[in-house]
């Protein structure tokens, strides 16, 4: 039975310090759920647990059949960026004992190539593991493999095989993997993040793989409209125990309000109950001084109040994540930004277009559109973008750009503790960890920034773009890493927020606070879009040809 079980589940780090404790949780056949909780909870960790990739200090965890598992970082894991080849990325994708044998005959190609063919020992052993790849049926898995690559990228094994994964989109990357997965014979997928990167018509397509599989489905995401769409599960990981819904995430708000009701009242009521108890055994004991006949009920009521204490009080509700931003900004000219005939060769034809004081757009479009080029040119950083542009990008008086990076891997932070770059901006301790707090990360103010979560590193991100003092946010899929309180506390921060918004986002939900769009189409075009049901429309058509047409009859040219 393709089913997943969790009982009283405890993980602890190499030293020593538990993560999560007494998780238990079931997903049962053809379910679809949902994995969530704050950032830093341990979410990837249980997520590597269930795929056999760490071990557990305690309690059991068990799936049924066939299980794939797509990490987060698929294909650019930190350790070997630059090093991983597309085939490589899709060797990881196999069930053992396929997995190892890729590796050994990546490992003997590559080994022949450095020896030269001359070399006998070399040799035979890719003669071995060629054998071996072909009993354990690599090379049917070789055809699935070209069939999803000519699906996604249109382009077979033999021409992107060999390229390395990094070359690829990060959509890229996870809708080869996750075609091949669904297309699979796997009874179980386990999915870390898979919407990450995605553009909105492949999370479209994601959303209906998910609901149209009868693959038993655990994912993490922090897409609201992706879980309500998809799920019909969602477990809560809390850092002792997990909780489950047992529907979409379209009825979870109000069910974790019902519930964190539920157990207030539950341990209201066991509290009475032990004064009651207590106060009790206490005047028995007091009426047994004075009368030897009361001593009996006085030893049954002290006995009952024990054994009632000894059971223990039911869970107390979980504590909220509490993050609190203050976006402050400051004044500055009412035209913020001026484009006039800006062009980047083979992204974007020359387009002109206004920001004006207070706005907040949001730049949508496909992935590889230039949305990224064109946030960073805003931020003043022609160099990192690597593309030469043409025409006048100018921001207006008093305009002081911030930048949140898509990639949580702000370089500046490096082999620094989380305090530091905290402290460098306030200058005293005590306010650097008031302002940790706010966000969440009080208690890792000595951690390594290297080892932080991304939601984390996110967080962090966002809390040194408030002390800076930024009147123009630059946003670069500011929600992917968030939980969903921090991504719902960041839309609440950019209401108060006095200053200007740009956003690159994917994030449905988070799309709907914004004012008005500027879409970049893989044909080299800007569009201007007047709300967010207008840009879902048109990001959704079907063919480009229809799209372009909807857009002409909807908005003005820019």
């Amino acid at each position: 039975m393709a089913h997943i079980s969790v009982s009283n589940l405890e993980y602890a780090h190499p030293g020593g310090d538990t993560l999560f404790a007494e998780v238990s949780f079931t997903v049962a056949p053809g379910s679809h759920a949902a994995l969530i909780g704050n950032n830093g909870v341990g979410k990837t960790t249980l997520m590597r647990v269930l795929a056999g990739e760490l071990g557990a200090a305690d309690g059991d965890a068990s799936i049924g059949g066939e299980v794939r598992y797509m990490a987060q970082d698929v294909g650019v894991s930190a350790s070997d960026v630059g090093q991983t080849t597309v085939r490589d990325m899709l060797i990881e994708c196999m069930p053992e004992p396929g997995r190892t044998i890729g590796r050994d005959l990546a490992d003997a190609e590559r080994s022949v190539t450095a020896a030269g063919e001359g070399d006998v020992d070399t040799s035979m052993a890719l003669a071995e593991a060629i054998g071996a790849w072909s009993d354990c049926g690599g090379y049917q898995a070789e055809a699935d493999w070209d069939a999803t690559l000519q699906r996604v990228v249109r382009s077979g094994l033999d021409e992107v095989g060999a390229r390395l994964a990094s070359q690829l989109s990060g959509g890229e990357r996870k809708q080869i993997v996750l075609d091949l997965l669904f297309n699979s014979n796997a009874d179980v997928l386990l999915l870390d993040e898979p919407d990450n990167y995605l553009d909105v018509p492949a999370k479209h397509w994601l959303e209906k793989r998910i609901t149209a599989t009868d693959k038993t489905v655990l994912l993490i995401s922090h897409d609201r409209e992706l879980l309500a769409n998809a799920t019909n599960r969602v477990v809560t990981l809390e850092a002792f125990g997990a909780w489950v819904h047992g529907e979409s995430y379209a009825s979870y708000n109000e069910a974790r309000d019902a519930r964190q009701q539920r157990l207030g009242d539950a341990l209201e009521r066991w509290n009475d109950e032990e004064r009651r108890l207590y106060r009790f055994y206490k005047i028995m004991k007091e009426r047994a001084k004075l009368n030897d006949g009361n001593a009996p009920r006085a030893n049954a009521a002290e006995t009952r109040w024990k054994k009632f204490v000894a059971a223990g009080p039911p869970p107390p509700p979980a504590l909220d994540q509490k993050v609190k931003m203050r976006l402050k900004g400051g004044d500055s000219g009412r035209r913020v930004v001026s484009l006039a005939s800006l062009e980047l060769p083979d992204l974007l034809f020359a387009f002109s277009g206004e920001i004006f004081f207070g706005e907040r757009i949001g730049l949508i479009g496909p992935n590889g559109s230039g949305k990224t080029h064109l946030l960073r040119l805003l931020a003043g950083e022609p160099h990192s973008v690597g593309v030469e542009h043409h025409g006048v990008l100018k921001l207006g008086a008093r305009v002081e750009p911030g930048l949140f990076t898509q990639i949580n891997n702000n370089p500046a932070f490096d082999g620094r503790t989380t305090i530091e770059p905290v402290l460098e901006r306030q200058g005293n301790h005590e306010r650097a960890m008031r302002s940790l707090a706010r966000y969440g990360l009080a208690g890792h103010e000595r951690q390594p920034y290297e080892t932080l979560s991304g939601g984390q590193k996110a967080r962090l991100e966002i809390l040194c773009l408030e002390l800076d003092g930024h009147n123009l946010l630059l946003l670069d899929e500011p929600t992917d890493n968030l939980d969903i309180d921090s991504a719902i506390a960041l839309e609440g921060a950019l209401e108060s927020f006095e200053g200007t918004v740009i956003a690159v986002s994917h994030d449905r939900a988070f799309l709907t606070t914004f004012d008005r769009f500027w879409m970049l189409d893989h044909d080299g075009k800007a569009w201007s879009l007047p709300d967010w049901e207008t840009g879902r429309q048109a990001l959704t058509r079907a063919d480009q040809v229809s799209k372009i047409k909807f857009a002409k009859q909807l908005t003005e040219d820019l």
